[in-house]
């Protein structure tokens, strides 16, 4: 048996007016943790779909030989009936269905064209286990989080015959210990004879994990590294992804701290389908002009809770507490009310929750804004032109033209979108969740830099990430939440991971 166990040779792909790949080329050796990287539409994904047959035969150039015969895949199910599976960035799963039905939809474990439901049950339980994943398959997926919903896709790829697993990013949406678990997870898989191919922007996961890295840059493949002979620190991946040494992962900032500007008191939120249950608990913070504070904390702390709450109420119920601005109380009962006041919240989930992927540039920058360029209810077609162009080029958004739908920008471009479209609200403070998740090391220097550009313009940041190099690199002062309870506030001169986590995981108030 061949060690090769993929091999894809010369693959190009276009889209009209553009080369996606170029002669790109990947030798995957069988039973290893195989990682792709490079910047935000240098081609991964691309690559991976025209592998799984979601960019079918025909519709590309180049051979694609696995397991020791050349393959034609024209559809998923080809390439999953070879042994092939993919978990996409964008889980493919229902959240109306339990996690059984996801786990074998269009899989049924039936007989004579009656589903066994509790085989299916029994299975998806054992699977569940295997993952490491404590849940109950009866219960829907809209009622799990986002963590909890990528060890389902695992569990249900591992339901089939995999001999290829490819992850698209695998721990975007995880804090660091089911990360840690998922790795773990994927270590395992290899014991056992599963071929792995990650594709991530944690480079510090692929250090750790990966037995070879190919690097793609701008849709053509730049090298591969075996990492037992070559060696593959971040440095020298950063070097191959970006064609250039990153010297500084974070821009210097000098800040220029002002008076107070937002200031939260005693805020306490409940569940929105539990009452009693309180996800925020008389948390308090303050937020000056020209400072960017961050917030820490580990999945399920309530962080987003907390932010989605303050922006108008659009999470939770029974929402309690006080928010000053400016030294006034003001009381945002709804979304309107807080863009109003002069809030601005950039959402963890930006294509879910943060763009309508059916809009252009020019759409989704204006449109928190539309009352700024409209009369009598009629939208001025020049200003929202002007307007969106501005920002397409102050924020370096790499598209064409405004007019370019934003479901084919790359995931740091959508992320500039989002940004741009709430700065044309022009807000006082800015509420922003996991501001860099899923984009590229040169893409998240780009926003580190517009970040400080906020700040710098007088306007008060707070920003929530799992990553704690990325609060510790940008941010004057770092409040750690932990159960729902806000338990240190830190200056940036005094922290360091060891004590933020300290933080993070205490119950009381410091």
């Amino acid at each position: 048996m061949s060690d090769t166990i993929l091999s894809m040779r010369g693959i190009t792909k276009e889209f009209p007016g553009v080369k996606a790949l170029s002669n790109v080329n990947l030798e995957v050796k069988r039973g290893e943790i195989h990682s792709i990287c490079g910047e935000n539409g240098a081609g991964k994904s691309t690559l991976m779909k025209v592998l799984s047959g979601v960019y079918p035969y025909g519709t590309y150039d180049g051979d694609i030989f696995f397991d020791g015969a050349e393959v034609k895949f024209k559809t998923i199910r080809e390439s999953e009936q070879a042994g092939i599976a993919i978990i996409h960035q964008e889980l493919a799963l229902i959240p109306e269905l339990t996690i059984t039905e996801n786990m074998y939809l269009g899989n049924e474990r039936a007989t004579r064209g009656v589903i066994d439901w509790n085989l299916a049950n029994a299975e998806a339980r054992a699977l569940l286990a295997h993952v490491g994943l404590n849940e109950d398959p009866d219960v829907q997926i809209k009622n799990i989080g986002i963590g909890k919903q990528q060890l389902v896709e695992i569990a249900k790829a591992l339901g089939k015959d995999v001999k290829l697993l490819i992850l698209d990013e695998p721990t975007a949406a995880l804090n660091d210990a089911d990360s840690k678990h998922l790795l773990g997870l994927l270590t395992e898989l290899r014991a056992k004879g599963i071929t792995c191919i990650m594709i991530s922007h944690k480079l510090n996961e692929i250090e750790a994990i990966s037995d070879s890295i190919t690097i793609i840059r701008d849709g053509q493949t730049i090298e591969t590294l075996d990492v037992a002979i070559d060696g593959a620190n971040e440095d020298r991946i950063i070097r191959g992804m970006v064609g250039r040494d990153l010297e500084h992962r974070f821009p210097p900032h000098t800040p220029a701290v002002g008076e107070m500007l937002m200031e939260v008191r005693d805020w306490t939120v409940a569940h929105p389908d539990d009452s009693q249950r309180l996800v925020v608990k008389g948390a308090g913070l303050e937020v000056r002009r020209g400072e960017i504070v961050g917030l820490a904390g580990l999945m399920g702390a309530g962080r987003t809770e907390f932010a989605r709450s303050l922006f108008g109420q659009s999470y939770g119920t029974k929402v309690s507490g006080q928010l000053f601005l400016h030294g006034k109380e003001v009381h945002t009962r709804n979304v309107g009310q807080a863009i109003a006041a002069g809030l601005a919240y950039v959402t963890e989930d930006r294509k879910s929750l943060g763009l309508n992927l059916l809009d252009t540039i020019r759409e989704s920058i204006t449109a928190a804004g539309l009352h700024k360029i409209e009369k009598l209810g009629v939208v001025n077609d020049s200003e929202e032109i002007i307007a969106a162009e501005r920002y397409r080029k102050s924020m370096r958004i790499k598209a064409p033209t405004i007019e370019e739908g934003v479901n084919k920008l790359s995931g740091g471009n959508q992320q500039k979108v989002v940004l741009g479209k709430w700065l044309f609200t022009e807000p006082e403070v800015l509420l922003l969740d996991e501001p860099t998740r899923g984009i590229d090391v040169g893409a998240k220097y780009e926003i580190y830099e517009l970040i400080n550009q906020m700040a710098d313009a007088g306007k008060g940041v707070l920003v929530i990430s799992s990553e704690l190099p990325e609060l510790l690199g940008i941010c004057d002062r770092i409040y750690t939440l932990s159960a729902g309870v806000i338990t240190a506030n830190v200056p940036r001169e005094e922290a360091d991971q060891e004590l933020l986590m300290r933080y993070m995981t205490q119950r009381k108030a410091n």
